[in-house]
């Protein structure tokens, strides 16, 4: 479909076929965390370093997105739950594909936390959103994370193969799910899932060295890019760590060359 080929590569840089997306949808689920309380300011500085796109809720978008007339690829996230719900792994759809299109969405994205106990009705919900994707010509970002009652580490290289291929089964163009903690098993994920998989980042990293090591090891097996929210909002510079990741994921600059932007 021409439309998603056109819109993709507002998410996919065309030349390297990675990507860099900053997730920011979080105040949805714990409220206006550090990093977004000013979203029109940490948009402007991730764009600056040259993410390729920002992620959020739709209320957001007239609210942060190109506040400051920042060129920066949007996605807008269909599906939420809060930290304080009976079931904060039951994410329910909250928009549409066609109002994420009229807010000028260039994707959509939409999370299933396989194995929880309402991983039916997400699974069935992102089948469907999958379908009215390829209908309107608009690419879809699948958040598969093994959570739920049976899943005793949420980085097992098992659990994680199987979400990130339950993602790529339902229509997904695009799947973020857990890094495996090594190259060689999370080289299986990749070379499971027949779409282009992009890490998480997860609760904040202790050191910066051990980011980009997780980055470095993670594209050198296949991997696509980076979907990074308090890694990348939450640091002393929002802006030079992007513009490190942009290094390592597009221009395959080592962990300790990235190091060095963050200093200069």
């Amino acid at each position: 479909m021409i439309g998603k080929k056109i819109r993709l590569e507002r998410i996919i840089n065309r030349k390297t076929g990675k990507c860099i997306i900053a997730p920011m949808d979080h105040g949805i689920s714990g409220g206006p965390i550090p990093g977004l309380i000013n979203m029109t300011k940490t948009i402007d500085a991730v764009a600056n370093g040259g993410a390729n796109a920002v992620l959020m809720h739709k209320g957001m978008v007239t609210n942060g997105h190109r506040g400051y007339g920042s060129d920066i690829g949007l996605i807008v996230h269909l599906s939420a739950s809060t930290d304080v719900g009976i079931d904060p792994y039951h994410k329910v759809q909250v928009t549409s594909v066609k109002k994420a299109l009229q807010l000028g969405a260039d994707a959509v994205s939409v999370h299933v936390n396989v194995g929880s106990e309402k991983e039916p009705e997400m699974l069935q919900t992102t089948g469907m959103i999958a379908e009215e994707c390829d209908e309107w010509g608009i690419p879809l970002l699948a958040m598969m994370y093994p959570r739920g009652p049976k899943i005793e580490n949420e980085h097992d290289p098992e659990v994680v193969k199987l979400s990130a291929r339950v993602g790529a089964e339902l229509g997904a163009d695009i799947v973020k799910t857990n890094y495996t903690g090594d190259p060689d098993t999370f080289k299986e994920v990749v070379d499971g899932c027949p779409v282009p998989v992009i890490i998480a980042g997860g609760p904040k990293i202790e050191t910066e060295r051990q980011l980009f090591e997780m980055v470095y090891d993670a594209i050198s097996v296949g991997g696509a890019g980076v979907a990074f929210g308090r890694n990348v909002f939450q640091a002393k510079d929002p802006e030079k760590m992007t513009r490190a990741l942009v290094e390592v994921i597009h221009n395959k600059a080592s962990p300790d060359e990235a190091l060095e932007i963050l200093k200069q």
